[in-house]
């Protein structure tokens, strides 16, 4: 095992690029956010398409999904990580929220609510895929490649999500951390365990989970994705018992 340099320089990209986007986030005019958006909407929708397509025990993943979703509203997960958004953003309270110039997100909305929605939304989108988990098992064996690609891909994206919802954007490196730090250190062990049949499970409930992230940035049905994260670990799971 080796130090997660993969996930060290994945915070440091996404910390630039939210100072970068929240900063001229006042200059940038509100069409142009809003179409880049919808951009990152339909290419989050078709990395979604794409992470589904390679699995043949579709049927597990569905399963997978759909109980995951049931645990995940029992849990009410989505509304912990919003309770945690809020929390750090009466801890950092001083940050200045930057003006929102898209018309669908200026409607008026509880004090801290875009900067949870913005913590919530890049935690999600920066750690839910095959390339977070396998990612981080090769940053911890020494093989920091793909990690390197995903910080490069995180880095311009939080210059976007920052652009409209602000600081709480940064706040997702926690999350990164916790998730990829944690894969790494525990990278040896992993390796063994995950199969190719069980990557590609995870990897189509993952592009699920993409697909309603894309629903939302879009602005077109606020899917409460979060409460589907169990189905990350009930994929392969089933795979393993059922595949």
């Amino acid at each position: 095992m080796s130090f997660p340099l993969g996930t060290a320089l994945n915070v440091a990209t996404v910390v630039l690029g939210t100072l970068i986007g929240a900063l001229a986030g006042r200059r940038i005019p509100g069409r142009l956010r809003e179409t880049v958006m919808l951009t990152l909407g339909l290419l989050t929708a078709a990395i979604g398409v794409r992470e589904i397509l390679p699995t043949d025990e579709f049927p597990l993943v569905l399963g997978a999904v759909l109980l995951g979703a049931v645990v995940g509203e029992l849990l009410r997960i989505e509304a912990g990580l919003h309770a945690l958004g809020d929390a750090l953003q009466r801890r950092f309270g001083g940050v200045d929220e930057i003006e929102v110039a898209v018309p669908e997100l200026a409607t008026p909305e509880p004090h801290g609510a875009r900067f949870s929605e913005g913590f919530v939304i890049a935690s999600l989108v920066f750690c839910v895929g095959p390339l977070t988990i396998v990612g981080s098992i090769q940053d911890g064996l020494g093989d920091h490649e793909l990690l390197i690609v995903k910080a490069g891909l995180d880095g311009f994206a939080s210059i976007a999500f920052a652009a409209v919802y602000g600081w709480g954007v940064m706040l997702s490196v926690v999350t990164i951390v916790v998730i990829q730090g944690g894969i790494a250190l525990a990278s040896g062990a992993l390796e063994s365990v995950f199969t190719d049949p069980m990557l590609d499970a995870l990897g189509a409930a993952g592009g699920i989970l993409l697909l309603g992230i894309a629903l939302r940035l879009m602005d077109l049905k606020q899917v409460r994705v979060a409460n589907l994260l169990p189905a990350i670990v009930f994929a392969p799971l089933f795979v393993k018992l059922w595949g």
